[in-house]
């Protein structure tokens, strides 16, 4: 298992740097932001699978030829006080920072789902006391404000979708349909799990960079696939006056501060502008939406959008064989 863990450890570098920064970079998200969603996911799991695969291969090479091997002997000399002459410091060093990552991360996914959970509760008590029925959707609730606002708050079988009345006064009928079908689509795709994922990596891993871009790309791909839903039966022209109203009227939301989700992955805020991150962020995933919508490139070929997804299976499986295969570059 020598030349795996250094291979593992290689990997792991590559898709916690380059590969990210790069990915930010590309245009052609865009044109198929379902595929770069799938690439992102894949590169968050396989880097993380690497980076705690690294260290456990280095650590057990003493004791087995494979992961699964290596684990046995490991168990054994924990709960039956096999000899542990085998595992110098280094391999015992590895061994603590592989466990005390992986309890990190797990640690910091449960907790940020608390946060999110507990938001939510008391999100629903603020509306429950302040919102009032649409009269259109059972789902729909309306906010007392002048600025236009509009997000959704996930819960299952409670979610709702959240309007002010400003925005329902500034509207025409089919830009209303729109916001609303944009909403729809965030709460169906089960949007508010990537946003939970994607939050606790950047939680876990505030001092790595790429750990802000994937947050800031998926934020990004999100709304451009609840538009692409929204496409499906309104214009375009719609769509994008639609955006533009609810965007000039983010900045005048302070008000309804109360109201306002201060979590990406508390409530989705769909054509609003602020999408729970910075205000530079909401404007860059602002602009690039009207964008995409202003000047539509094709979607990726077929064979292209293969491809990616091949490489997605390609990076999920590199790193579990060379933590499985028994004896593999061994």
């Amino acid at each position: 298992m020598f030349w795996a863990s250094y291979l593992l450890a290689v990997l792991a570098i590559i898709l916690a740097w380059p590969v990210p920064i790069l990915l930010s970079r590309a245009q052609w998200p865009a044109r198929s932001p379902f595929t770069a969603m799938l690439l992102w996911q894949a590169i968050a799991l396989a880097g993380g699978l690497s980076l705690i695969g690294a260290m456990l291969v280095y650590g057990l090479e003493p004791v087995g030829d494979n992961l699964i091997a290596g684990l046995r002997s490991l168990a054994g000399m924990v709960l039956f006080n096999a000899p542990t002459t085998a595992l110098g410091f280094w391999h015992i060093f590895a061994l603590s920072a592989a466990a005390l990552l992986t309890a990190h991360l797990v640690f910091t996914l449960l907790l940020t789902y608390y946060k999110i959970q507990r938001q939510r509760r008391r999100h629903r008590e603020l509306l429950a006391l302040l919102a009032s029925p649409s009269g259109q959707d059972a789902g729909t609730l309306v906010i007392s404000h002048d600025s236009p606002v509009a997000y959704c708050l996930p819960g299952g079988a409670r979610s709702v979708t959240v309007l002010s009345d400003g925005l329902m006064a500034a509207l025409e009928p089919a830009e209303l349909r729109a916001v609303l079908i944009h909403e729809n689509a965030h709460l169906s795709q089960r949007h508010h799990l990537l946003l939970w994922a994607f939050a606790a990596w950047r939680q876990a891993l505030p001092w790595l960079p790429t750990t802000r871009l994937a947050q800031e790309s998926v934020n990004s791909l999100i709304e451009m696939l609840a538009d692409d839903v929204a496409l499906r039966t309104e214009s375009k022209a719609t769509l994008i006056k639609a955006i533009a109203i609810v965007a000039s009227g983010s900045a005048g939301a302070a008000g309804a501060a109360d109201l306002r989700p201060p979590n990406p992955a508390l409530a989705l805020s769909g054509l609003e502008a602020a999408s729970g991150g910075s205000g530079s962020d909401a404007v860059r995933t602002t602009a690039s939406r009207v964008s995409r919508l202003l000047t539509p490139q094709p979607q990726l070929p077929a064979a292209v959008r293969s491809a990616v997804m091949a490489g997605c299976v390609l990076l999920l499986a590199l790193p579990t064989a060379l933590l499985v295969v028994p004896g593999l570059l061994g």
